[in-house]
């Protein structure tokens, strides 16, 4: 009797394929949403020290808006190189990227949804700011600039402290440096009096004729000198100048003041009581007196360059 043949052996289960960990952003984490890593300085997006690049990967705001606003910035007054410079100073360089390997294929976690603090902060900002420019214009109460940038830094500074409670992404970096802007704007409108040429719209009331400047010298922006204050019934006539670049001009005198008045103007209109060159008067440049007995308690002269050349009676 033959045994039966053993059957063959079973094949070994095929190899199970290496596990693939998932990158450590795509786990959920255990609690919560994940930290935010600190601002830092980009160093494969940057054209001069990556903080618009870095200003990007922190808020998820393209590089080139950055660039566009601190243009602006720069523009507008040059703030813009000097809060590029303390961003420049103030934040770390972000960590290479390795041999190889483009900006673009980089892996990075997603920023998670947007918090809506940065956006309110704006609204609001614009808001209380079109708001004062309408009571500045349509009602007698002038707030002035140090009110305009006193009141910006204060809705910024809410902002801040708001987003700092906030869940979600919130461009943080992006309120500081306006945070920034702001301040140094209102340090500049709060640093009065301006003795030499400057910026920023002005208000001048003297309160005595012996406290008219002899000159009033402004570089851009509007000013405004208000004499009705001053007695200039007796002592010798009142003498001063504005020496002004780019803005308009409002000059307001006593109602019973006799006037002499030169003026010399670039561009823009000129009114002087009511007459403007439509009348015949100061087609860009020339004098004229507005004196009942002969001797003028006023003597003003204007030179303008560029805007709107106002004289009036309080």
């Amino acid at each position: 009797m033959t045994s039966a043949t053993p059957p063959p052996p079973a094949a070994p289960p095929p190899p199970l394929p290496p596990s693939v960990e998932p990158p450590a952003w795509q786990s959920p984490p255990p609690y919560g949403p994940s930290v935010r890593p600190p601002l830092r300085r980009s160093r494969t997006d940057k054209i001069l020290g990556g903080v618009n690049g870095g200003l990007a990967e922190y808020t998820g705001i393209d590089a080139l808006l950055w660039r566009v606003g601190f243009v602006a910035l720069t523009l507008a007054g040059g703030a813009g190189i000097v809060v590029y410079l303390l961003l420049w100073v103030l934040t770390p360089a972000g960590p290479p990227a390795g041999p190889g390997t483009p900006a673009s294929r980089r892996e990075r976690a997603p920023l998670g949804p947007r918090s809506p603090v940065p956006g309110i902060t704006i609204a609001a900002l614009l808001i209380l700011l079109g708001a004062m420019a309408m009571i500045t214009n349509f009602t007698a109460w002038n707030i002035g600039a140090v009110g305009f940038f006193g009141v910006a830094v204060l809705v910024v500074g809410i902002g801040l402290v708001a987003a700092a409670f906030a869940g979600g992404r919130t461009a943080r970096g992006g309120l500081i440096a306006l945070g920034v802007v702001l301040s140094l704007g209102l340090i500049a409108a709060a640093s009065e009096p301006w003795d030499g040429g400057s910026s920023g719209d002005r208000i001048y009331r003297p309160v005595t004729a012996s406290a008219v400047n002899d000159v009033y010298r402004s570089d851009a922006g509007d000013l405004t000198l208000d004499l009705t204050r001053i007695d200039v019934g007796e002592g010798s006539p009142v003498r001063t100048r504005i020496e002004h670049g780019f803005g308009d001009i409002r000059v307001i005198v006593p109602p019973e003041a006799d006037v002499r008045l030169t003026v010399d103007s670039g561009m823009g209109s000129i009114d002087v009581f009511g007459q403007g060159a439509d009348d015949g008067y100061f087609a860009g440049r020339g004098s004229g007196s507005w004196v009942d007995d002969g001797v003028p308690e006023i003597n003003l002269v204007v030179h303008n360059g560029f805007g709107d050349v106002e004289v009036s009676r309080g």
